[in-house]
């Protein structure tokens, strides 16, 4: 069959020859064989490709509808699932598919167009047209189309038997759909006009359709396109000048005296010209406003706000028809604007209040923005004050708490919204003002659903506790049960126990009932407790205040009694903590107070000034210094030798392991003074992960020591950190005035061997906790073998002073003798410059004294 189809269907079939009769019949066939093969061949391939394709489209609608199912409210996936099963023209499932969508999320006017359209053609008859018209509705409700709504008109004049015939019945379907159509889009400056077009050739279908004998009803006709003419040229619509064309040219068809050319309004009535004049001025003032929101290339957010503007126009002039349509412009436009639903709504419920439109507008809003939680608290507001049935409210309310917010307070707000409705109404009912079938449980319940799905996030905060205390209260009064209010008391307590408030709203409630004895049981619970801040001393407090107003004497004084220590021992408390508060500030300013006594004092070495029986005493105390690994470790007080001294040698806390060692074999433990930062102004709370964590951008830390109080044990906000290398050290340095747990630290590298070579550090002693680092080393001296003979390796007190005077100002030839020979020079140091002003400050031999008092 395939051969003969493709021999008939050859252009140039096997002809025989002349000279040949047989023409070749064999090669013949083999050609025709071929060919044949050929179309089976290309058949075949684009069966499969057809098959692949087909394979490829059901792989990813079957994808589609399992994400679908698990995730319903994707969007874009039900955009994508539409399109596929369009695509593949399944008609059945893919009703199915914009049924699904639409009951969660409103349907664009294109989405619209494309569902008409394909029922439109798919279905036929009678039975399909309250179907599809019933598609239109829905439509036309969810976004402002005028496109959409002109599908409807053309659909129903087209298909619907009544009104295709003109009867009485169709004629008034069809008026009163045009009518729902002016209402909806009427006042759309520029798209209006077609719905005032469609309508004037109804009517004028109507006209000619009317026997020329039946004079009345002509005329009641054209009376009636006669007024759809002036009801268009008195609202400001953007062809404006051509629709008074048309009516001029019209009124001259019914034999009016007009110039149709001209646009001017000569001929027309005096109401007339003067509405399209009104209507014109308005339109003048908007053109600007209708060009800005037409720009379809400029960025929505600019969009966006070109419509506020505009609306904001059309406030200050107070016409709500036409304010509404404006927002219902700009919704189509941005329909999951929050901003844009959130005024909208606002102003409808200042303009309208109790309509039903205003909580249709609500219902549009959250399905657009299902997220935003004011938009669920006033949707439930607006059917409240339009006396909507109580199964409504709960079923909005079941919804809204399906929905995904950004915070758990706006989950709160629904809840006590739900609450506050339930209080108005079943007052209401117990006034007699109504009669329904509300109980208070379901107060109870809601508050209760409320507490199992908040308290986990927010039972510390006034929020939650203002829902407790509202509860508590309800318990009381409405639902007449003092139980049931303690029970939620209670509850509350185990959630939020260590909250002042929570006792505190507690006894008030006690307090506020005349429950004395319960109140002063609940003091007597929760005046020993810590609370934050001030509480412990506020409760306390208020357990006296409540015993002077309202107990007696001896409960008076037993109020006292216990609360009086407790007061005692927040005090002790309080002033602790203000002195080591104290202690740490004095540390940090501890640079600048050596620098006074500096001046004050001829020498840095406070040991050199200490007796030897003082220095002995000294040398038997041990000093501790708490490591990092919690451990407390002795150190002997540093000997200054005839050499410098190993200052290194001589710190004795461990940062590591090895150095644990380190003590326990009694080797000395080596820290490299140069790597060592010196930490003050920390918090006093501040522990060795803290300051490893504040160092943690910096690395290289090896060890960390915290200064403690010997009698207190507790941290002077001071500490050195060890690091590797000098390259972390200046890394670590440059974190200075950084904040640790809330205060600024100051940062500088330790320095114990002096600011100059030769100069011990000013002030330095050692006192337990400022020998850790800070022990300086002792200048050169030029007598070692005094030093040597020194009983405890100390140099001799006057030489060792000598060494390191620093006297300052231009009286300097009364230096003592005995520090350097006169005329002593040290070559090292440049020569000052003649014009420094302190050039008298170096030692003058004796023939510069003489050549001074023989110049004198």
């Amino acid at each position: 069959m395939a051969e003969t189809e493709t021999l008939e269907s050859s252009p140039h079939p096997p002809q025989l020859s002349d000279d040949n009769p047989t023409g070749n019949e064999d090669q013949d066939m083999l050609d025709a064989d071929k060919s044949a093969k050929d179309s089976d061949s290309d058949s075949q391939s684009d069966s499969d490709s057809d098959s692949e394709d087909d394979a490829h489209q059901n792989t990813q609608i079957q994808a589609l509808k399992t994400e679908l199912l698990n995730n319903p409210s994707n969007y874009d996936t039900h955009v994508q699932y539409i399109k596929a099963l369009r695509k593949q023209g399944d008609i059945q499932k893919l009703r199915q598919a914009r049924e699904a969508m639409s009951a969660i999320f409103p349907l664009s006017s294109e989405m619209w167009q494309e569902w008409t359209k394909d029922e439109i053609s798919l279905s036929s008859g009678l039975d399909a047209l309250p179907t599809i018209e019933k598609l239109f509705d829905c439509g036309v409700s969810d976004y402002l189309s005028v496109a959409l709504w002109c599908d409807y008109l053309s659909f129903v004049q087209e298909h619907d038997q009544s009104v295709r015939t003109l009867s009485a019945a169709g004629i008034s379907k069809a008026r009163n759909l045009f009518e729902r159509a002016l209402v909806a889009t009427g006042l759309h400056v520029a798209e209006g006009s077609r719905i005032w077009e469609l309508y004037r050739e109804f009517e004028q279908a109507i006209f000619l359709t009317i026997d020329e004998t039946d004079a009345d009803s002509r005329e009641q006709e054209v009376q009636r396109i006669r007024n759809l003419f002036h009801r268009q040229l008195s609202v400001p619509l953007a062809d404006l000048c051509s629709t008074l064309l048309t009516y001029k040219a019209w009124e001259a068809e019914q034999g009016a005296n007009i110039d149709v050319d001209s646009s001017n309004l000569d001929g027309l009535s005096p109401q007339v010209a003067s509405s399209y004049q009104k209507s014109l001025d308005m339109m003048n003032a908007r053109t600007h406003l209708e060009n800005q929101i037409s720009h379809k290339v400029a960025p929505e957010s600019e969009r966006l706000q070109h419509f506020m503007d505009y609306l904001k126009f059309e406030q200050s002039l107070g016409d709500p028809a036409r304010i509404q349509i404006l927002y219902e412009r700009a919704i189509a436009e941005f329909p999951i604007s929050s901003e844009l639903w959130l005024d909208y709504t606002h102003y409808m419920d200042k303009t309208l209040k109790t309509s039903s439109l205003v909580r249709d507008i609500y219902k549009r809003a959250s399905r657009n923005c299902p997220w935003v939680g004011e938009l669920w608290v006033r949707y439930l507001l607006s059917l409240e004050r339009g006396r909507a049935s109580e199964d409504e409210l709960s079923a909005v309310f079941e919804k809204s708490l399906q929905c995904t917010f950004s915070s758990f307070e706006e989950y709160l707000d629904i809840f006590l919204t739900r609450v506050d409705g339930l209080r108005r109404r079943l007052s209401l009912l117990t006034s007699g003002a109504e009669s329904s079938n509300l109980d208070y449980i379901i107060i109870r319940e809601t508050f209760q659903r409320a507490s199992d799905y908040l308290s986990p996030h927010l039972k510390n905060t006034e929020s939650f506790l203002r829902m407790y205390r509202y509860w508590a209260r309800l318990e009381s009064t409405l639902g007449k049960d003092l139980v049931a209010a303690r029970g939620v008391w209670e509850r509350l307590l185990k959630i939020s126990g260590s909250v002042l408030e929570v006792w505190q709203g507690y006894i008030a409630m006690e307090s506020e009932m005349g429950n004395i004895n319960e109140a002063r049981s609940l003091f007597k619970r929760c005046y020993s407790k810590r609370f934050p801040g001030t509480g412990s001393e506020d409760i306390c407090n208020s357990w006296i205040r409540f015993e002077r107003e309202y107990g007696a004497l001896d409960n008076f004084d037993l109020a006292v009694k216990k609360v009086t220590p407790r007061l005692e021992e927040l005090q002790l408390f309080k002033l602790q903590e203000a002195k080591h508060v104290s202690v740490s500030a004095d540390d940090g300013d501890n640079s600048s107070r050596k620098n006074v006594r500096e001046k004050r004092k001829p020498v840095s070495n406070l040991i050199e000034e200490q007796s030897p029986a003082k220095r002995h005493k000294d040398k038997a105390k041990n000093v501790k210094i708490i490591s990092e690994d919690g451990e407390g470790h002795t150190k002997e007080p540093v000997k200054v030798n005839n050499k410098k001294p190993d200052v290194a040698a001589s710190k004795s806390v461990s940062g590591s392991k090895k150095e644990n060692k380190d003590v326990a074999s009694g080797k000395p433990q080596q820290y490299n003074d140069q790597c060592t930062a010196f930490v003050s102004n920390l918090n006093l709370k501040a522990t060795h992960d803290d300051i490893r964590r504040f160092f943690s951008d910096v690395g290289g830390v090896v060890a960390i020591r915290i200064l403690t109080d010997k009698f207190t044990g507790k941290s002077r906000g001071l500490a050195y950190v060890d690091f590797s290398d000098d390259k972390h050290l200046a890394a670590a340095v440059a974190k200075n005035k950084q904040t640790l747990l809330g205060k600024r630290v100051s940062i500088a590298k330790s320095d114990p061997k002096g600011r100059k070579k030769g100069n011990a550090a000013p002030g330095t002693s050692l006192r337990q906790g400022d020998n850790a680092d800070q022990t300086t080393e002792s200048s050169k001296s030029d007598s070692k073998n005094s030093a040597e003979g020194s009983e405890d390796g100390f140099e001799p007190f006057s030489h060792h002073r000598a060494s390191n005077i620093q006297l300052k100002g231009k009286n300097t030839f009364a230096m003592p003798r005995a520090v350097r020979p006169l005329g002593w020079v040290d070559k090292d140091k440049p020569k000052p410059k003649e014009s420094d002003s302190v050039e008298d400050e170096n030692p003058k031999s004796n023939d510069e004294f003489r050549k001074m008092f023989i110049k004198s």
